[in-house]
């Protein structure tokens, strides 16, 4: 990685140690909000509702930690009034734990959706690509959190251009499924929620996406949301 913040070059030590806690406290709620999606993801090809309830009371503790962070950040806006890269981390922060908050209601929605169908009589139809869909999400969420703990925007910029392998991933599913319930109607209710598992998935790779792009923004200042990717280089050295 060519660039590095440093976060420990303040002349107050406790001005250090509260930039790195509100970092670290993200990547905590990252790792929680990766674990309640590989939970809700598990539960809903599984069958397994006891997992999938466990992953909807998860979505508690997610949002208690976003709204802890986000006052700390507040906290030292107002008492340090941070620049440059110090206050493009607390901002960075704000937002990460934003996107990662909807990554756990998205991450709900699997649970609420693996009760509803261990509970059917009917097994929903294409699971394998479900999982295959699933296993993309998943690998995108983790790296965009990696990138994120070794604030290596390079690695960003690779991770979220795979959005594109999953928007394509997504809408092939989509196709799948409802060609399968034109020919068994008796599965439209099975079918849909799969659907919507399928959306949910689509939606966690565009809030890693954000993710993504939020590193880019902590370490080279530069805000590429809504940056054609051709033009990114050129935002970026110019």
């Amino acid at each position: 990685m060519a660039d590095k913040l440093h976060l420990d070059q303040h002349i107050s030590q406790k001005f250090n140690d509260e930039l790195e806690d509100i970092r670290n406290r993200a990547l905590l709620m990252g790792g929680l909000v990766e674990k309640q999606v590989s939970g809700g993801l598990q539960a809903l090809l599984e069958g397994d509702s006891e997992l999938g309830n466990q992953v909807v009371h998860t979505d508690h503790e997610v949002n208690s930690m976003e709204i802890e962070i986000d006052e700390m950040c507040n906290g030292i806006l107002a008492r340090r009034q941070p620049a440059a890269s110090d206050l493009r981390l607390i901002v960075t922060v704000i937002k990460v734990i934003t996107d990662l908050e909807r990554i756990g209601d998205e991450a709900e929605k699997l649970g609420r959706f693996a009760v509803d169908l261990a509970n059917s009589s009917e097994l929903p139809a294409y699971r394998k690509e479900l999982r295959h869909l699933g296993d993309l999400v998943e690998s995108m969420l983790r790296d965009a959190l990696h990138c994120f703990a070794r604030m290596d925007y390079e690695a960003a910029l690779k991770t979220a251009a795979r959005d594109d392998d999953i928007n394509a991933e997504y809408e092939t599913l989509s196709r799948l499924l409802i060609t399968h319930v034109m020919e068994d109607p008796r599965q439209v209710k099975n079918v849909f929620n799969i659907t919507w598992c399928a959306r949910a998935l689509e939606r966690i790779a565009d809030h890693s996406v954000n993710i993504c792009e939020y590193v880019v923004f902590l370490v080279k200042g530069k805000d590429i949301r809504h940056t054609n990717p051709k033009d990114i280089s050129k935002s970026l050295f110019s």
